[in-house]
This record gives structure tokens, sequence and C-alpha cells, in this order.
């Protein structure tokens, strides 16, 4: 095999599995359907992957610029962090596929990010800073072998309907304030399209219920703070009527 040919085939095999590229390279059998919808689903995958890289950097370049965190739930955001951690830590010690969670790793430093943020701007710097290295020290923790595998499935269990609460807490604030605030609606629409596509990747590539099920309810929680902002066309807070002063005649 020639230089050129080995790196097609080593590419390929980013996205194919050997018994696909058999199938398709040595068989032609171009319309075989479970080899379709397997390497379909590595590639949007490794898609995804690449684009959890600046998900979340509208939200955290609109926080950072306006130096406010008005209308970001804490709640949501660390519950995002929380499921997010989950997702990873789970995914990881389960050994799936990196195409199947890789961009739960990158989205992960992200809302870690916006966390910090809200803290440093909603309560105090000494706040986000010990918020940083707690998390820190918890998350190197649970990435070693101390952990068992059965605490990390119950926290990824417990991670789904915490996670739908705090989207749903952030869907409140909004509807409480008729206004979506400070939030992104590229970084909501990016999460919106991720989380729906990771549905159909779950399924294909791991199988598990958990994570199945942690995308749908995240795509259904996605797609009702996506339409929050066409509820309510602003972005900014509902501005008040100045009340004015009677001129009084002498």
């Amino acid at each position: 095999m020639n230089p050129f040919t080995e790196l097609l085939h080593r590419i390929a095999l980013l996205v194919l599995t050997p018994k696909c590229y058999k199938a398709f390279f040595y068989d032609f059998d171009f319309f075989n359907g479970t080899c379709i919808r397997a390497t379909l689903s590595k590639g949007l995958g490794f898609g995804i992957v690449g684009g959890s890289l600046l998900v979340k950097f509208p939200q955290v370049i609109k926080v950072w610029q306006s130096k406010s965190a008005v209308g970001i739930s804490l709640v949501n955001v660390c519950m995002d962090l929380f499921a997010v951690t989950s997702n990873v830590v789970y995914s990881y010690s389960s050994q799936f596929p990196f195409s199947s969670w890789g961009d739960s790793l990158f989205i992960l430093f992200q809302t870690l990010l916006i966390v910090i943020l809200v803290f440093y701007y909603n309560i105090s710097k000494r706040a986000a800073s010990a918020f940083a290295f707690i998390y820190f020290s918890l998350l190197f923790l649970l990435i070693s072998d101390i952990v068992p595998n059965s605490f990390l499935w119950n926290a990824q269990f417990v991670s789904i309907p915490l996670m739908f609460y705090g989207k749903m807490t952030q869907g409140y604030v909004n509807f409480q304030n008729k206004s979506t605030g400070q939030l992104s609606m590229a970084t909501s629409i990016l999460l919106f399209l991720g989380s729906s596509v990771r549905v159909f990747t779950s399924v294909q590539e791991t199988g598990d219920n958990l994570l199945i099920w942690s995308f749908v309810l995240a795509s259904i929680a996605n797609f009702i703070i996506v339409t929050q902002f066409y509820c309510y066309k602003s972005g900014s807070p509902v501005k008040t009527k100045k009340k004015t002063k009677k001129n009084k005649r002498a």
C-alpha cells in the first residue's frame, strides 16, 4: 500500500468501522443500511465535537463585554455544569468512542467559564475563585480510579432531571422578565441543534439509555429557551416607563 493510499485508509477509518470500510471499498456495497447509519453517526459526532469548540463562546463574550450576568440563572448554569461533568466522566469511564462525547468535554470548560463569570459579576471575585478551586479538585477525584463506576452511573442518572430543572429555571426567569437578558441566541440555537443530533449519535454509537434520555430532555428544554428569543424579541430587559413629575404652578 503506497503512502497516499495508507493516508486515505487511516482517514476513512476515523468514520468507518473496518467492516464498513470493507463493505464500501472492497464489496462496493454502497447501500448497506447499517454502515450508512454508522458512518453518518460517526461523521455527525466528529462534526459536533468540532463545532463544540466555540458553541458557548458567544455567551462568554456577551457576558464579558457587558460586564454583567443579568438574566442568567445561576441555578441553570450550575445544573448545566453538573450535567455535562457527569456526562464526560461517565462516558470516559465507560470507554465510549470519543466522537460520542468529545463535544461535552469542550462544552464543560466553556460552561465552567460561564459559571465563574456569573459568580464573579453576581456575587464576588472571591466566590468565583473558591468555586473554581473546589470544582477542579472534585473533577480530578471523579476521573481517578478512586470513585466506583456505580457512583458515576448514579451521578449521570441524577444529572438528567437536574439538568432539565436547571434549564426550566432559566426559562422561568425569561418568562418573568419577559426578556432573555444576557443569554446568547447563537449559543442557545447551537445547543439545541447539538443535543438534537446527539440523540441520533447516542443511539447509534452507545445504545446507552441514560445518555439518550439526557439528550432528549436537553433538546426539549433547549427548544423552549430558543422559542423564548422569538417570543421576547428584545434581548435586553424590559424597560420600565419613567414617571414624570408634573410641573407645579407657582
